[in-house]
């Protein structure tokens, strides 16, 4: 009997360890194995500056992309292996539970479907760029093998370069936001403002109306935003054009900005920023023109109820029953030594995605779905010389939602509020989920591009957006007509507080200057730290100041403290720490539109906090805030939802410090003078190397940025000389 025990347990233990072997190595075994792109020799030459910035030079502009590819994997292989790897449906293996639901929804989405149907329709200098920027990651990893963690990822080709665009673009207009609820079976809330189609009137200017299906919520929703000042040369008191841009992303991760510039001998040259997996940069200018973009929130999903069969196979539509497409999908999902194949079934219907809960079943559309072309708007952008050619490009159609702020050497200055608007019909409430059963609900590609609300060159000879709707764009009398555009594109109305304080700067700006703006007043705009008190702060502040809190002394103290602030997050006056604190509340709650939370309830918490950590309700808001990174530890000042966006944190439970993650990031100044020429400045956060602790670039750049400084862009190649760290080919 002792013998047959001890072979029963040699028995179960060969068989465990051929199942932890199994699991070890099914998911690389398992996973797509990608072609290379076509073989073919790339000659560039990568220049770093004396801030690492690569400047890259190539004989083509695939070669360009090659270049790109191979620098920004340098400098940050971390990120862009993670970014292949959600898009190869691979992210559960190295990211566990969490990465596995981006794997969800790449086949949710039928990402590679989609590359699959569309990629050969991408023209062929685009497919060129792809290949090519697929090709210098390959080469880092040969060179670099060690760093890759994932088995079998690489080689990469221009398709999953292409997939890349497909997943990632609906997150920039907040797509999870509807896929979470839905997927946990939780209730998709309505807007509080008008019912598309209804004759209600348009609010007055600067007015705040809640509009828009499935907003971003909760801490999501404050991962969206960014700054964008555009002048025209005949306000500017030295006749120049001038462009801010003044994104809003985070400070780490696949979507933080990375910088650099570009020149191929077939005319494209750049100089910008990009994220990873990207071939070319996203924002930023050439020698003629150049544009920014701000985060916008137009209603651009619709989510429909379908009537499903008892045996979960067929749905009703126009009165007939049409089958439910099933696939069967295996999520990888890291557990330690071993990757758990983890079973999902992924749904479709004739409206898009279909997510199975409890409460039924649920389709979704979504603009840019099933579609490609952003991949060659982006890069006709990149190549377009003159406002013509940039028109030309946004016409295009691919980029499925953010707004534009647009500047060139001619003066000529616009904002382009540009989404793939849903091309729906009159006589149903896009804003409520809508009965699946009619196919005359299921709208078919965006609506034309002359259709897209647009302000070109205003009297006021100024633009800003900051996340704020559209209507409120150049000053009171020079903006948009709201009632030139069709409620159906689900237009937001929304105000941040960061739209309201730079309104009222430029018109009083150009009140004291005889209708001219400076340099120096243009950079007191972007850094402002101000507070309007006619929006959602003064509403929040004026709660705290009703509460009755005559039975705690402490929250007396704070309160007080809070009514004689001054509305300015500087660090020079009383309150500012607290009063940040609290105001980071409302601003969550308010781009959330969400009901404002409990005062007594936060006041007590950052009171708590500032007391338990700072010994007082009043430390220096330096002391408070921070800009950390490796053995970096800066004081910071602004807040969130300020010009000077110190938007997000992550809070340090050895000492109570917050550490900024999120707000002001890559920063870029550029001008055109009288004769045309550019020039420009920038600045980062951390510096170019920003997973690279071992890096001279790794926060290089942090203390010009906590101090409100910037570097030169050495844009034309002879200001590089004297600059040059490194040369070389990759």
């Amino acid at each position: 009997m002792g013998k047959t025990f001890k072979r029963l347990a040699f028995v179960l233990l060969a068989l465990l360890l051929i199942a932890g072997i199994s699991l070890a190595v099914w998911e690389p075994l398992a996973a797509d194995e990608a072609a290379p792109p076509p073989v073919r020799d790339y000659d560039v030459e990568i220049v770093r500056d004396e801030f690492g910035v690569p400047h890259i030079f190539g004989k083509t502009d695939a070669d360009v992309a090659y270049g790109i590819a191979y620098a920004h994997a340098e400098d940050d292989f971390l990120n862009i292996e993670e970014v292949v790897a959600m898009t190869r449906a691979r992210y559960g293996a190295l990211k566990g539970e969490e990465g596995a639901k981006i794997d969800y929804i790449a086949h949710l989405l039928d990402v590679r479907g989609t590359v699959d149907r569309h990629y050969n329709d991408l023209p062929a200098d685009v497919r060129e760029l792809l290949d090519g920027y697929a090709a210098g990651l390959n080469r880092y990893v040969d060179k670099h093998p060690d760093e890759a963690s994932l088995s079998g990822l690489f080689p990469v080709n221009g398709e999953d370069i292409a997939a890349g665009f497909a997943l990632r673009s609906p997150f920039f207009f907040g797509l999870q936001n509807v896929i979470g609820p839905l997927s946990e079976g939780k209730p998709l809330r309505q807007e509080g403002g008008p019912v598309l189609n209804a004759d209600a009137a348009p609010p007055e200017h600067g007015d705040l109306l809640d509009t828009g299906y499935a907003a971003p919520t909760g801490e999501d929703a404050e991962f969206n935003g960014s700054n964008a000042f555009a002048v025209a040369p005949d306000r500017s008191t030295d006749g120049k054009v001038r462009l801010v841009s003044n994104s809003h992303q985070p400070w780490r991760g696949g979507v933080a900005w990375y910088e650099l510039v570009v020149h191929s001998e077939e005319g494209w040259d750049f100089a910008g920023a990009t994220f990873a997996g990207a071939p070319y940069p996203f924002l930023g200018h050439n020698r003629n023109l150049g544009w920014t973009n701000t985060v916008n929130r137009p209603d651009l999903v619709d989510v429909y109820k379908l009537e499903v069969d008892d045996s979960g196979e067929r749905y009703k539509l126009d009165g007939k029953w049409e089958a439910l497409e099933q696939k069967r999908v295996w999520l990888g999902v890291d557990m330690g030594p071993i990757t758990i194949p983890y079973p999902q079934t992924v749904y479709r219907s004739a409206h898009g995605p279909v997510i199975k809960n409890d409460n039924g079943y649920f389709a979704f559309r979504y603009a840019g779905m099933d579609d490609l072309k952003m991949l060659t708007q982006y890069y006709r952008l990149n190549k377009a010389q003159n406002f013509d050619e940039w028109k030309a490009a946004m016409a295009i159609q691919g980029v499925s939602g953010t707004n534009f702020i647009y500047a060139d050497r001619e003066g000529n200055i616009a904002l382009v509020y540009n989404a793939l608007f849903p091309d729906r019909k009159e006589g149903a409430n896009w804003r409520t989920v809508l009965p699946g059963d009619r196919s005359d609900l299921i709208w078919e590609g965006p609506v034309d591009w002359a259709a897209y609300p647009k302000l070109v060159n205003p009297a006021s000879g100024y633009i800003m957006n900051a996340n704020n709707t559209p209507y409120v764009a150049a000053g009171p009398g020079d903006e948009i007509d709201r009632n030139t555009i069709s409620p159906l594109l689900g237009v937001e109305n929304d105000m941040t507080n960061r739209a309201r304080r730079a309104i009222t700067l430029f018109e009083q700006m150009l009140d004291e200057g005889d209708g001219k703006i400076s340099a120096e007043e243009l950079a007191t705009i972007k850094y402002d730290k101000g507070y309007a008190r006619d929006g959602y702060a003064g509403a929040w502040m004026a709660r705290i100041a009703a509460l009755d809190l005559s039975d705690d002394a402490e929250l007396e103290k704070a309160q007080d403290l809070l009514t004689r602030w001054d509305w300015t997050a500087d660090g020079k006056g009383e309150g500012d720490a607290l009063a940040v604190m609290m105001l980071h509340e409302a601003m969550r709650t308010s781009y959330a539109r969400l009901p404002y939370p409990d005062p007594r309830e936060k006041l007590h918490e950052a009171a708590a906090h500032l007391t338990q950590y700072f010994g007082t309700l009043d430390p220096p808001l330096g002391d408070v805030i921070r800009l950390r990174q490796g053995d970096v530890d800066l004081p910071l000042d602004g807040g969130s939802d300020t010009l000077r966006a110190s938007t997000l944190w992550n809070i340090d439970p050895d000492d109570g410090r917050l550490a900024i993650r999120h707000g002001d990031s890559f920063l870029m100044f550029i001008e055109w003078d009288r004769q045309g020429r550019v020039s420009s400045r920038s600045i980062q956060p951390f510096g170019a190397a920003m997973t690279r602790p071992g890096s001279p670039h790794y926060t290089d750049q942090a203390e010009l940025f906590a101090r409100y400084g910037t570097k030169p862009v050495r844009f034309d190649p002879k200001a590089l000389e004297g600059h040059i760290t490194r040369r070389y080919q990759p």
